[in-house]
């Protein structure tokens, strides 16, 4: 069973800003209401990929010699409904 997230009205969440991006970051959620009715919800964002330069793929992707023919795009347009 997940645990309810915290709940904040818009002056403690005014007042503790710092504090609940810091238990956001850590991965909480925390609910803001107003009046005692939830208004908003302030969840984690996905952390990118950090990548240290332009070709730190190089030399792990294998390509198909024939990957933009029109056979390969014709059944890529078929997978959604394109064609």
């Amino acid at each position: 069973m997940s645990e309810a997230a915290a709940q904040f009205n818009i002056h403690e969440a005014k007042t503790n800003l710092s504090r609940i991006i810091d238990r956001v970051e850590h991965g909480e959620e925390i609910i803001i209401s107003r009046a005692g009715t939830p208004v908003a919800k302030v969840i984690p964002l996905n952390h990118r990929v950090n990548r240290t330069g332009r070709g730190t793929l190089a030399g792990q992707l294998v390509v198909a010699d024939d990957w933009d023919s029109p056979a390969v795009n014709d059944a890529i347009a078929q997978d959604f409904g394109l064609a």
